[in-house]
């Protein structure tokens, strides 16, 4: 380190270090401004980028509704989509780039100046305030008489204790100042090479996203060089077109007379006539008619719908009128009315009448081919849908969470408009949403609809499982369970304000649940016959379930070793070494072996605990349910508590679909929660989709039990990780006064002691820095990561205690 003061000056105090003094400082004040300057320059920046980037965000509505307006056309249609697709994500690149600029220049930069310059000036301060005493104190010495002895002793005394604070303060501020100086070409050249780093990666994915774009832009200006060509000839052709029809002759218009039966558009003939109303006054209105589909029906405007005259040819005559004053009047008789219509000359009234006759034979020729048209579109369409389990089965480990979510059965499509490839996901809801979809699902609150990304966004492994156990299809079955009685039809893409009606209908108001049936639906009705033959319901956890009490818990030699061994192995004395609280361990080790007081055996405790444990499954496993789940005649509360316990989520779906409540107590079993007993049914997932959909971690039972002191005394290693995750307070006591570390401590269940103990001392050291709110640790968070991926993936791997247990 280049030292820019010299210490041996500073304990001189010569002029020479008085004047390098004076140089840093004038230095450090210039680099104070400049760095504030930076700062502020940065900020306005991107304040600006940001309004460039809602602008931009704007434009690209604009291109999008100019696409839809173009959906006629699908060259334009699919061109635009596609162009403003690409330039979303590169309004997303910018954004992604101004936050990364904010953190880098803005935070890192602002940073230094509060902290270390604040230092360097606090240091200035002390080194001034010293050096002015020393001053004081050697004129005091100086001008004291030497016949005043008692007053030259105490002079001498202040000079010496001034100049060894002086030198003291000096060395700090020297320090200081060098340090400083070191460390500003570090944080300036970090800082603006973060800058760099970030706009490398911007043009990165700018230039990998328009390599991709590229093809097809080259493509369609082939495309557009070929209807340039089509374009000029059509040109062509329509002046010709032109050019021939100013040449005929328009006296009498022939074009009227003209009909086809045949006819491609089904349109016979159609042309301007009279139609006499059939109201007291006679009026005569001109109105636009057609023969097409065997009907005779005329219209006002042509975005009014048609007017039927004749609803079946077949059905009536024709014939001329000539007892009305007006010429060129024909008469068209059906069974129940006659309507009298006028032409603009005789020949278009003859061929009016020649076209209704020939109409009408054609009528009786086709008759039936309507029938047949139906039936060939009858022909019925089968699907399965039990492919989820297959699609499941074939999800591999590695891959990423786009892809293992879209292979569940309708994650394919956008659960709300069918769009193809949904790239955001409900997560409380278990389903794909495509861009626009999510944004109105957002707009709904948390408390409907939770969304993430499926790409931007990092997934934890119990919420992917909870996605994949899911899916459109069988969230559609529940939330669209009367679309089809309702008739109503499903936004298209792109039809935004229909969306957000449909979206808010569906999940809001729940408008399309089949409550009138309420628990009969399909997804209720599907039961094993295990399910059906039960009659009896798991009683609560405790009833079946008891921890070894204090009378219970004596340990032998051997088993005092082990029980030593949980607190400070080698393993974990490096794990608790970083957090310095290795004496703090201790001294909880010390506390807690005062909970193993006298008892029978130590054996007999744990083999209670691991008899209790075999009553319920480990993570992942199904198993054969005793448990009565004729779910149409249950309360909804009662349905999801229910099938929190046998891992049935979509029952819990279709429950919270009917308005069950997820706190929801039951009386008669020690009013227990939906989340209880999913932690008594051994699920992680069921906790987590209950945890995402608002169910409270510390509602405890009658017994002063939450879920995490279940969890803790079944041993659900998976369990308590995630409870501890999602903000579980394990300083509650049950009426037996326990905690969950107690009862985990007398478990001798060494990975969630660990859990437990990492996460009280995660606190504590949060507490003590005032970082309320932080998530904790880097190394805690890593450690609580690993728990959760060997949850979700390896259950097997937490099942030591029980394994443990059956040795003793």
């Amino acid at each position: 380190m280049k030292v820019t003061v010299d210490f041996e000056e500073c304990l001189k105090d010569s002029p020479r270090f008085r004047a390098a003094l004076e140089e840093v400082e004038g230095d450090v004040a210039e680099l104070e401004l400049k760095l504030d300057k930076l700062v502020k320059l940065c900020i306005a920046m991107i304040d600006t980028g940001k309004a460039f980037c809602v602008a931009n965000k704007q434009f690209v509505n604009g291109i999008r509704d100019l696409a839809q307006y173009s959906s006629k056309d699908a060259v334009v249609e699919t061109s635009l989509t596609k162009f403003s697709e690409s330039l979303q994500e590169m309004i997303n690149f910018h954004t992604i780039l101004f936050d990364q600029t904010q953190r880098s220049i803005k935070a890192q930069l602002q940073t230094f100046v509060k902290e270390d310059l604040r230092k360097f000036k606090d240091a200035k301060k002390q080194f001034e305030k010293v050096s002015e005493e020393k001053e004081n104190a050697l004129v005091k010495n100086a001008q004291v008489q030497r016949n005043k002895q008692h007053e030259v002793e105490e002079a001498t005394n202040i000079l010496t204790a001034t100049r060894k604070c002086f030198r003291h303060i000096a060395l700090d501020y020297v320090l200081q100042i060098n340090v400083l100086q070191s460390k500003r070409r570090s944080e300036i050249l970090k800082s603006m090479l973060s800058f760099m780093y970030a706009h490398l990666a911007f043009f990165h994915q700018g230039y990998d996203l328009f390599s991709e774009l590229g093809p097809y832009m080259k493509d369609l200006g082939a495309q557009l060089d070929r209807l340039a060509v089509d374009a000029a000839k059509e040109k062509r052709d329509m002046e010709q077109k032109h050019s021939t029809i100013q040449q005929k002759d328009f006296s009498s218009d022939d074009s009227q007379l003209e009909f086809d039966v045949d006819a491609a558009s089904g349109i016979v003939m159609e042309g301007y006539l009279f139609k006499r109303a059939s109201n007291a006054f006679k009026t005569w209105n001109r109105r636009w008619f057609s023969i097409q589909n065997n009907q005779l029906v005329y219209q006002k405007k042509f975005k009014d719908n048609p007017t039927v005259v004749v609803e079946d040819l077949r059905l009536c005559t024709v014939k001329q009128c000539e007892d009305v004053e007006r010429r060129f009047c024909f008469e068209v008789v059906s069974p129940t009315k006659s309507c009298i219509l006028q032409a603009d000359s005789e020949k278009l009234r003859q061929a009016w009448i020649k076209a209704v006759q020939t109409s009408i034979a054609t009528a009786y020729r086709e008759k039936g081919d309507e029938t047949e048209k139906l039936d060939k579109k009858s022909s019925p369409s089968t699907g399965s849908l039990d492919s989820g389990n297959e699609s499941k089965e074939k999800l591999l480990k590695g891959e990423s969470a786009l892809q293992q979510v879209q292979c569940i059965p309708g994650n394919a499509s956008c659960c709300d408009c069918g769009l193809p490839d949904p790239r955001w996901a409900s997560i409380n809801l278990g389903i794909t949403l495509c861009i626009e979809c999510s944004g109105i699902h957002r707009s709904l609150g948390v408390h409907f609809s939770k969304v993430r990304s499926l790409t931007l966004d990092t997934w934890e492994p119990e919420l992917l499982k909870l996605m994949c156990e899911l899916g459109n299809d069988v969230m559609n079955r529940v939330y669209e369970a009367k679309i089809e009685k309702m008739g109503i039809k499903k936004p298209q893409p792109g039809q935004r304000q229909e969306k957000e009606a449909y979206i808010k209908a569906k999940y809001v108001e729940k408008k399309f649940v089949d409550k009138d049936s309420a628990f009969s639906s399909p997804l209720a009705l599907v039961q094993s016959q295990e399910e059906k033959g039960s009659s009896s319901f798991k009683p609560a956890l405790e009833d079946q379930v008891r921890t070894p009490s204090r009378s219970t818990a004596v340990a032998v030699s051997s088993d005092e070793a082990r029980r030593e061994s949980l607190f400070c192995p080698d393993e974990l004395d490096s794990l608790f070494s970083y957090f310095d609280t290795s004496s703090k361990l201790r001294s909880i080790k010390s506390n807690d072996s005062g909970i193993q007081q006298c008892a029978e055996d130590t054996r007999e405790g744990l083999s209670s605990v691991v008899s209790a444990n075999s009553l319920y499954e480990p993570e992942g496993e199904r198993r054969d349910s005793s448990v009565c789940l004729e779910y149409k005649h249950f309360h909804p509360g009662l349905q999801l508590y229910r099938a929190s316990y046998e891992k049935k989520l979509p029952h819990m779906a279709e429950a919270l679909a009917h308005g069950a409540d997820v706190n929801w107590a039951n009386p008669d079993e020690n009013k227990a929660t939906p989340l209880i007993q999913a932690v008594l049914g051994g699920s992680l997932v069921t906790c987590e989709f209950l945890l995402q959909n608002g169910a409270n971690v510390n509602q405890r039972d009658i017994k002063g039990r939450g879920p995490l002191h279940h969890a803790t005394v079944l041993g659900h290693t998976g369990q308590v990780c995630l409870f501890l995750k999602r903000g579980a307070n394990q300083h509650a006591t049950d009426e037996e006064g326990k905690d969950p570390l107690s009862i985990a401590v007398e478990a001798a269940n060494a990975d969630i002691v660990t859990l437990l103990r990492l996460a009280r001392m995660n606190e504590e050291m949060r507490e003590s820095e005032g970082l309320y709110g932080q998530p904790g640790d880097e190394t805690y968070q890593d450690i609580f990561r690993d728990f959760s991926q060997m949850a979700s993936n390896n259950p097997e791997k937490l099942n030591r205690f029980q394994q443990d247990s059956q040795k003793f």
